[in-house]
């Protein structure tokens, strides 16, 4: 699964949880819950969603690594090279 797959995964929960929003616009490093006006339970379900979609794990103490763009897909890119 390269960069695009995971993009493709996360663009298509994010939509679920704001389909208003203007996935296209929000830069990379922009912090996601403030972009999109997600409260913190809505952020769990994301997390919980891609972590079903991809049999990835993300444990509360990493929350912080996973809150932009590019935090994911580092963060998904090296869970998945440990697999």
């Amino acid at each position: 699964m390269n960069r695009d797959d995971l993009r493709k995964v996360l663009f298509e929960e994010l939509r679920r949880l704001a389909p208003e929003a203007d996935l296209a616009s929000l830069a990379p490093k922009a912090l996601i819950r403030d972009e999109l006006d997600l409260d913190s339970y809505d952020f769990g379900r994301l997390i919980t969603a891609v972590d079903q979609r991809l049999g990835i794990e993300i444990p509360e103490g990493d929350y912080a690594r996973v809150e932009t763009l590019d935090g994911w897909y580092r963060y998904l890119e090296e869970k998945r090279a440990k697999v």
